[in-house]
């Protein structure tokens, strides 16, 4: 997902939490517009910490802490800034926040796998009943069972310790790499990134684990039985 032709804010998954990054419109119509659509999944963002990306973006130590601000008033935590402008790069660490801008990667640290995202996970253990919902914005891994009327979003990977009955959306920020994985994947709904399917009904479950995954533009299910 790149920068909108609006303008406005970018919301990203990563493995340290959520990154967003400022996009070329007016300051404060951007924010405005961040404000609203945090408001609006205001659980799923609830706990995440924020790395803002202001990129060449003068941004004052006044505008960054509204910016802290709208982030505290939804329950997150502004850490780190990364930018290219020294005016960013002062308020920040007049702020005490990170900045990310420059710092090197450790040479003894492996690169991820190109066009492999990652995030943080949660383990919930617990069996959702209908009317009941799980968001995060990383992966979760839930041991226990999804009942049908039951909702689990996630920005990363679902897996799920049992049989997965409800409705599921792996990839939640749009990441069309997310999986579903189940003891017994009998769906009602499966969302991952961009794409949405109703699976099949199938009299007979197979009894065997599968994943759901996006290949060649549609979410095929298959036997989990191999490495991912």
């Amino acid at each position: 997902m790149g920068l909108a032709m609006d303008g406005s804010a970018v919301i990203k998954g990563t493995k340290d939490g959520l990154a967003v990054t400022l996009g070329d419109g007016p300051l404060d119509a951007i924010l405005a517009d961040l404000e609203l659509r945090l408001a609006s999944r205001a659980s799923f963002f609830l706990g995440g910490r924020v790395a803002l990306k202001a990129r060449d973006r003068p941004v004052t130590r006044d505008e960054l802490q509204a910016i802290g601000a709208i982030f505290e008033h939804a329950g997150m935590s502004l850490w780190a800034v990364e930018g290219s402008h020294p005016t960013t790069n002062r308020a920040a660490s007049e702020l005490g926040l990170e900045t990310l801008f420059g710092v090197p990667v450790p040479r003894d640290v492996p690169s991820p796998v190109p066009g492999q995202k990652e995030y943080r996970g949660v383990v919930v253990r617990r069996t959702l009943l209908a009317g009941q919902a799980i968001e995060y914005a990383g992966h979760i891994s839930l041991i226990g069972d999804v009942n049908p009327g039951a909702e689990v979003v996630a920005g990363g990977d679902i897996i799920v310790w049992g049989k997965l009955r409800g409705v599921v959306y792996a990839g939640a920020l749009g990441d069309d790499s997310a999986i579903v994985c189940a003891l017994q994947l009998v769906p009602s709904q499966i969302r991952i990134g961009s794409l949405i399917a109703t699976p099949p009904n199938r009299a007979r479950p197979p009894k065997v684990p599968e994943m759901a995954s996006v290949q060649q533009g549609t979410i095929v299910v298959e036997r989990w039985d191999r490495g991912t």
